[in-house]
């Protein structure tokens, strides 16, 4: 069997795939020379030492030219990694994420209230995906007139196609657009500061290891915003649509969250076990590394396939099971170790907040499952269009 996590039908259900690779191939490698690791203690190992397996040279199967990049911590190695993320730490602090919450919850409300009033629509392009847009770029400081066009380009630079060389002429195209977009906001937010993320990292001052300071470059807070802004959106659109679509295809589940919410948290956690948005990491080796019998050579890239970790039965049991009472576990689809998301208890509020806010509004929708569609991009998993109504007649007499 060939792993290949650009293919269309990868995308629509990858997990075959994983546990045959687990079984088989623990350390899978593609005869384009890559690897790949599938079974949940190696992913984790793996993911515990980031100087062995790097992340300098980009956290993709595709090569990433990362030099001529704008600087993300996504790319960096310790000590440059530490540093970035201790800025960025700052920012997700539990305070500061509880100070997001009421405006999570008025955006979840709003949104909500107009899909309730006209019967359901696109549970995705009408909900899911502004609701963490708004939140994320409330926090960066980027106007509202200026955050659905900039989603657009984010959306649109993630796409990849199942061939060589994976990024569409389209993708670089909006990659250059909403790079334009935030070099030009920063100028703005240097000349006239606000209480914004990107105003606040303008003007942070950094203690160098010799005692100086100094200021963030314009290419460094670019960064920055970039990276929050893209992985802030994207991990939560396809968080709440993914579980939507679930619900509906257990609708047991569902109905215990009818019986009491206060279940949601442990919802939020299965759906991201379950069908995780980020399915992989790219990472590149600094030496040899030998595992199940296989030797891997320095300076080949190894992807942690995270997706299939979660879905393990040497660690879960019944891994294939939706089930939200499931017992607290380690999971990975926040990924773990260094790398592990700075901005994970954000995504936990936002996917618990609009879990929430939806239960109240459409506690019997109904999905048109004909008329779904996936994303197709790199390492991303989850819809660009759940068409739902707000209950099962209601679409009886749609068809």
């Amino acid at each position: 069997m060939e792993l290949n996590p650009f293919s269309h039908e990868f995308h629509e259900d990858p997990y075959p795939t994983y546990k045959w690779l687990r079984d088989n191939a623990p350390v899978y490698q593609h005869p384009d020379g890559w690897y790949a690791l599938s079974r949940y203690e190696d992913v984790v190992e793996a993911s515990q030492q980031p100087l062995l397996y790097s992340s300098a040279e980009g956290t993709t199967l595709e090569t990433l030219d990362t030099a001529s990049m704008l600087p993300m911590m996504i790319f960096m190695d310790p000590p440059m990694h530490d540093r970035q993320r201790a800025l960025v730490s700052r920012v997700f602090t539990p305070r500061a994420v509880g100070s997001l919450e009421p405006f999570a919850r008025e955006t979840a409300t709003r949104f909500l209230d107009a899909l309730a009033e006209k019967g359901g629509g696109d549970f995705v392009e009408e909900f899911s995906a502004i609701l963490p847009m708004n939140v994320i770029m409330e926090l960066i400081g980027v106007p509202q007139a200026d955050r659905n066009q900039l989603r657009h380009w984010m959306d649109a630079s993630l796409d990849r196609t199942e061939e060589p060389p994976y990024i569409p002429d389209s993708a670089i195209e909006a990659m250059i657009e909403s790079g334009g977009y935030w070099q030009s906001l920063t100028a703005v937010k240097r000349a006239n500061p606000d209480d914004g993320l990107m105003s606040r990292l303008c003007q942070v001052e950094i203690t160098e290891d010799d005692g100086t300071t100094a200021r963030l470059t314009d290419d460094e807070v670019i960064g920055f915003c970039m990276l929050i802004g893209s992985a802030g959106t994207e991990t939560l659109t396809k968080l709440l649509a993914n579980g939507v679509v679930l619900f509906q295809k257990y609708p047991e589940q569902w109905q215990k969250i009818l019986d009491d919410p206060s279940r949601i948290p442990d919802a939020v956690e299965e759906i991201l076990r379950f069908w995780p948005p980020s399915q992989y990491q790219g990472r590149v080796l600094t030496d040899d590394v030998t595992l199940h019998g296989v030797t891997m050579p320095k300076g080949s890239r190894v992807l942690l396939l995270t997706g299939a970790a979660n879905h393990d039965e040497r660690e879960y049991e019944n891994p294939d099971v939706f089930d939200i009472d499931r017992p607290s576990h380690l999971a990975v689809g926040f990924g773990h170790g260094l790398h592990f998301c700075v901005g994970s208890s954000l995504a936990r509020m936002e996917g618990r907040v609009g879990i929430e806010e939806f239960v109240k509004r459409f506690p019997d929708y109904e999905i048109a499952m004909d008329r779904v569609e996936r994303v197709h991009m790199g390492n991303v998993q989850g819809f660009a269009s759940v068409p739902f109504v707000t209950d099962r007649k209601k679409l009886a007499v749609s068809r």
